[in-house]
């Protein structure tokens, strides 16, 4: 079963992926898709994470970066480090998730936005095709901490 079946999957490029909750199916065949390195969103704790996922993607050689964020409680703290996975990701193919993308996107549309990668418009087209942060009133503070902070 291709990652493009996973739950609210999105291409990003040929180089990035978005989803939210992968199948062990799904991770078993990244590696015949060609991703090299897979950040992961969800705390192990969800009952959508999948168990012994970093086992599964290391075993195909890809490399595994795990930083759970709390979606009740994400943190600013939690985007800088993201940024910092992104860094050490390169221009490497790369699969991002967690339980819905919901994390994923608000993640990565912002990232894109600080690196030039995407103008706010498209970046906010990104985020609402895959869900309404202010239906969770601690993203749209999130949202605005990481606009003041890091945004230019």
């Amino acid at each position: 079963m291709s990652i493009e079946k996973a739950y609210n999957y999105r291409s990003v490029n040929e180089r990035v992926a978005t989803a939210g909750r992968v199948e062990p199916q799904q991770l078993a065949q990244l590696g015949s898709e060609g991703f090299e390195v897979v950040i992961n969103l969800l705390p192990e704790s969800s009952p959508y994470a999948v168990a012994g996922e970093r086992q599964s993607v290391e075993d195909q050689g890809i490399e595994y970066l795990y930083l759970p964020v709390d979606f009740a409680a994400p943190t600013l703290e939690d985007y800088g480090q993201f940024r910092q996975l992104m860094q050490r990701a390169g221009e490497r193919k790369l699969l991002i998730h967690c339980a819905a993308n919901y994390r994923v996107s608000a993640f990565y549309s912002r990232y894109a936005i600080e690196t030039g990668r995407w103008s706010p418009a498209q970046a906010d087209e990104f985020l609402l095709s895959v869900w309404q942060p202010e239906e969770h009133p601690p993203w749209t503070q999130w949202l605005e901490q990481v606009q003041t902070t890091y945004l230019p």
